[in-house]
């Protein structure tokens, strides 16, 4: 036995750390205690009074039933933080360096890439009768979105990167090329872009042209048949469609669905998904992209006005979220099929 004030140390050596153990007031340090020698007797239990048969005739009542469900009673887990907003960085000519040198790092470490367009409506229109089905309706759907698309001009580029480690990043290019007085568009649909704040004086006096964007999007690493890549966007032909015109540098398109397609393969890979697509085999789900984000709760963008930005935010997000929770990762039958047009 240490006595009083030394150190103990357990067996195996001294420990990290040591503490003193004082001697006890009572007790000075040269008392000695003599060993035990007298062995207190152990008594017996006494007989009990009823038979061990008596015993076990008795009834055992059982345990009331709880007043709660055992399935509510279990440890649920707890609830995930709130998901972030998304800030839409607003690209004017003035500001356009500052994206080119942003988008570097979320362009090399991207795992999915959604796109948003806003153009100035819909000029010509398919035929209603006689449209036919399957590959003939396609292509007549095909002839339209591709007629709209070669005439008009793009107002807005909206484009939303996740990386691999989960940071979301989003960029709208405001284009200047579109003049209201001398360019093709449906008054109907200028105006409602005009409503939610597009103002087009603005984009003729500080917007982009497409040619910069072009040269933008062909340099920043984010175009190409990449590997683990997707690419999103919602009710999405015309949206692509847009963006092929982009990347192409206001070429034509392709003149049937099967050199869209090709085309499309060749500048975004093979996976891409349209969220509408992915949303009409939901039940519960409606069919508009706001109307999606609702439903979902999903956190809406932070943007002076929502625009191709914040739709291409809300169509990353929508996809984030179904792919796992109700798809389970499950999406491979959606992979490019687009609405209005055959899957890849």
């Amino acid at each position: 036995m240490n006595s009083a004030g030394a150190f103990y140390y357990p067996p195996g050596g001294q420990p990290y750390f040591a503490v003193a153990m004082p001697a006890p007031p009572y007790a000075p340090a040269s008392a000695s205690y003599p060993a035990a020698t007298a062995v207190v007797p152990v008594q017996p239990l006494p007989t009990p009074y009823y038979s061990a048969a008596a015993a076990a005739a008795v009834p055992v009542q059982p345990l009331p039933a709880p007043c709660y469900a055992a399935a509510a009673f279990r440890m649920q887990p707890a609830p995930l933080p709130p998901p972030f907003r998304v800030h839409v960085r607003a690209v004017w000519a003035d500001t356009l360096d500052a994206a080119r040198r942003d988008m570097g790092y979320f362009a090399a470490h991207a795992r999915c890439v959604a796109v948003k367009v806003h153009y100035p409506g819909v000029v010509f229109h398919a035929p209603v009768a006689g449209a036919g089905a399957g590959a003939l309706a396609a292509e007549k759907h095909y002839a339209t979105l591709k007629a709209n698309t070669d005439a008009l001009k793009p107002l807005q580029v909206g484009i939303a990167v996740c990386t691999d480690d989960g940071r979301v990043a989003c960029w709208e290019f405001n284009l200047c090329d579109f003049d209201p007085a001398a360019d093709q568009h449906a008054a109907g649909s200028l105006a409602h872009l005009q409503s939610r704040g597009l103002c087009c004086l603005e984009h003729r006096l500080r917007g982009i042209p497409m040619a910069e964007l072009t040269a933008l999007l062909r340099r920043s690493g984010l175009l190409g048949n990449r590997p683990g890549v997707s690419w999103i966007t919602h009710a999405g032909a015309y949206h692509l469609a847009y963006l092929m015109k982009v990347i192409g540098g206001g070429k034509p398109l392709p003149g049937d669905v099967a050199g869209f397609l090709a085309s499309l393969r060749r500048s975004l890979g093979e996976d891409v998904y349209d969220v509408a697509t992915m949303a009409a085999d939901c039940p519960n789900l409606p069919v508009g992209l706001e109307q999606i984000a609702l439903s979902l709760r999903l956190p809406m963008p932070l943007s002076a006005h929502s625009l191709a930005g914040a739709g291409s935010v809300l169509a990353l997000e929508a996809f984030l979220k179904l792919k796992p929770q109700v798809f389970r990762d499950n999406v491979a039958r959606y992979r490019g099929v687009l609405q209005g047009l055959h899957s890849f």
